[in-house]
């Protein structure tokens, strides 16, 4: 993927002031919303109310505070960085719910709701994570998931997208060079960079649960407010800006 590499893109890239890189995905757009509601409508707490909950990927643990504080029954946040969830366990008892709310690197309790926001296009191994979700979740309980931009989106390359699209127009290795100038992770992929990026697509994805113990019950893709007229079938992967579902298991 790119088309840009080598010392001449590596070169182009640094022309480009570095903030530009973190001016996406800051979490501005939320700022005095729910991003929970924004995401999934204001429905999603009818669907939440007296439910035990799973919040996959909770990070630190904002999500799981308001979903405890609106409606739910119990919240269960998972994470694999356990500084994540030391910080999440002190937000809970400021707020008030630690005793609805518990994280954790691992459960085995069933849950009713397993919501996902924000991670499908992060996790290195997605087709694990629908079989840990499918482990965790009852046989009639559901998985509600939203996630973007997924990697054809203007913005699809996060950190990356410096300007539309030019996740696409430079190569890997030039943009991880690029990055290496004011990061010292030590990444050289893009699945290597804090929080991860596999490239997810609207087709992947769909494969992806095609292929899991899980079947759409909804598929909805949102498209980008300014590309709307644009939006179709055949340009969905380049005009959809959120993609939102709920999986159910499969009969036996």
């Amino acid at each position: 993927m790119g088309i840009i590499g080598g010392e001449p893109g590596y070169r182009l890239l640094r022309r480009f002031n570095r903030a530009k890189a973190s001016a996406y995905c800051d979490g501005s757009a939320y700022a005095g919303k729910s991003k929970i509601e924004v995401l999934l409508g204001n429905r999603i707490w009818d669907e939440l109310a007296d439910k035990v909950v799973v919040d996959f990927g909770c990070g630190t643990g904002e999500d799981s505070i308001e979903i405890a504080q609106r409606s739910a029954k119990r919240v269960i946040g998972l994470d694999i960085r356990q500084s994540a969830l030391d910080h999440a366990k002190q937000l809970a008892i400021e707020a008030g719910v630690s005793e609805k709310c518990h994280f954790t690197t691992s459960t085995e309790e069933k849950a009713d709701v397993i919501l996902s926001v924000d991670a499908f296009e992060h996790f290195g191994d997605p087709a694990a994570v629908l079989k840990q979700m499918r482990h965790l979740v009852k046989d009639d309980g559901q998985v509600i998931a939203a996630f973007g931009p997924t990697w054809y989106h203007p913005l699809g390359g996060h950190l990356f997208s410096i300007f539309p699209w030019s996740h696409l127009v430079f190569t890997e290795k030039a943009l991880i060079r690029w990055r290496s100038d004011f990061k010292s992770d030590g990444a050289t992929r893009f699945e290597e960079v804090e929080g991860g990026l596999n490239q997810m697509t609207i087709r992947r994805f769909e494969k992806l649960v095609v292929e899991s113990d899980f079947r759409f019950e909804r598929l909805e893709t949102i498209p980008i407010r300014r590309l709307e007229v644009l939006a179709n079938r055949l340009t969905r992967e380049f005009t959809t800006a959120i993609v939102r579902c709920k999986l159910v298991p499969r009969s036996s």
